[in-house]
């Protein structure tokens, strides 16, 4: 079990690399911090609500308050942190949940290596539950380099600015993010600098088409309805508007009114689209729909 201690101490180490931390969910990775919605608009808010990546900190004091709160997570603010986190997904089919010749992300990370001309980078390394890996880079000086989903190559995203990166430490069901190469952050080649520069912006997918007699008509409305919101969302909220939107959804999946499968990929569709990784993305929908078909009341009683 991970203490509030150990996470504290995670958060700490990270604050004292440079790295500004925020306090994710408990065993999750959206924010801790309070939405737009329940700003109480005091202290840093005062004048206007303050998002996620304006609050993250490498204060000590500041960090053992939130952190003595609670055993939360540990979010890092990527682009205020100087950082370019690249993160290499290990996709369905690698877990053994399916079949297909898409190559994992280290996979097509270390052919882009080769195509560059340069070995895998020594560089601070974490190993995520899943089994991906996420590289750390000093971003470039003067370069605000955007995040990116699945436009460098396969299975590949890259976190800058408006990004979060789950820090070593943090711990959700799946299991623990673990450092394996403790080496310094190496700046970012140049290679891969000028390769995130020229990337091409991610195209948008719209959800699949319902085949007609599939799903009854208010669970098609609210699908749209509820991907639709997800493709809208701006970085900071994208994670937790695809779990209240696949939450909402559950429970025409438990009453036989949609099928599960369509729901999936309309909202791996949408999430995508608003630049969250697919391996996020099929976390929080499986997660979502698991919990509300479980606590779904009887239709009857809706």
């Amino acid at each position: 079990m991970t203490t509030r201690q150990h996470l504290l101490d995670a958060a700490l180490e990270a604050a004292a690399r440079g790295w500004r931390v925020h306090p994710l969910q408990p065993g999750g990775k959206a924010s801790a911090l309070h939405g737009e919605r329940s700003c109480p608009r005091t202290g840093e808010c005062a004048d206007r609500h303050a998002k996620w990546e304006t609050r993250a900190t490498t204060n000590p004091g500041r960090i053992r308050t939130a952190w003595g709160a609670g055993a939360f997570n540990v979010g890092i603010a990527t682009g205020p942190s100087g950082l370019v986190v690249v993160d290499l997904d290990v996709p369905k089919e690698k877990n053994g949940k399916g079949s297909s010749d898409a190559p994992d992300g280290a996979t097509s990370f270390a052919a882009l290596c080769e195509r560059a001309g340069q070995s895998w980078p020594a560089t601070y390394t974490v190993r995520t539950p899943s089994g991906g890996l996420h590289l750390y880079f000093t971003a470039p000086p003067d370069v605000h380099l955007p995040c990116t989903a699945r436009t460098v190559a396969a299975n590949v995203d890259t976190r800058a600015w408006g990004g979060n990166i789950v820090a070593a430490g943090s711990t959700t069901p799946q299991g623990v993010y673990k450092v394996t190469d403790d080496h310094p952050a190496a700046i970012l080649p140049d290679w891969l600098s000028q390769r995130l520069q020229t990337a091409p912006k991610p195209v948008a997918v719209p959800a699949p088409l319902l085949i007609p007699g599939q799903s009854t008509r208010r669970a098609t409305v609210a699908l749209e309805r509820e991907t639709a919101a997800v493709r809208g969302t701006s970085e900071g909220g994208r994670n937790n508007r695809l779990l209240e939107g696949a939450r909402a959804l559950g429970r025409f999946v438990a009453w036989g009114e949609i099928p599960r499968n369509v729901v999936e990929e309309a909202f791996q569709a949408s999430g995508e689209t608003a630049g969250l990784s697919a391996g996020e993305c099929r976390t929080t929908i499986q997660s979502a729909l698991d919990w509300s078909i479980r606590t779904c009341r009887p239709r009857e009683a809706a």
